[in-house]
């Protein structure tokens, strides 16, 4: 079992920016792919981006170029930077974990573990 403890989020007027962390309980987190997902009032669970055990990363497109996601495996933690925050980027924010064998992207169904969320919320 993996717990997922997401912090970081908070109100930032539109243009500012905010690092989330996710830090993981647990001796194999270098091992899984991790993610991070939003959702925003009344709208499905998107992804936002991930990182694979080997560093490789994956974004999506209304994030590309705003937003770095990195991990430390010596402190099982995640990060999310994100830079040039839009009032389209509010949304509760979500880590994910995913231990499968098989190369993991964008898919919610992949990922096997979530956290809590924490709420991000970008003025005008």
């Amino acid at each position: 079992q993996v717990q997922l403890v997401e912090s970081g989020g908070g109100l930032k007027q539109a243009g500012g920016s905010l690092r989330l962390s996710c830090a993981a309980s647990g001796r194999t987190f270098s091992t899984y792919t991790m993610g991070w997902f939003r959702q925003a009032p009344g709208k499905e669970r998107e992804f936002v981006a991930r990182i694979s055990s080997g560093g490789s990363t994956y974004y999506a497109d209304s994030v590309k170029g705003r937003f770095t996601i990195s991990r430390d495996n010596a402190k099982n933690t995640v990060f999310l930077q994100m830079n040039s925050l839009k009032p389209e980027d509010t949304a509760v924010y979500y880590c994910a974990a995913s231990s499968r064998y098989y190369i993991v992207l964008a898919l919610a169904s992949d990922y096997n573990y979530w956290g809590q969320g924490t709420q991000v919320t970008v003025s005008s």
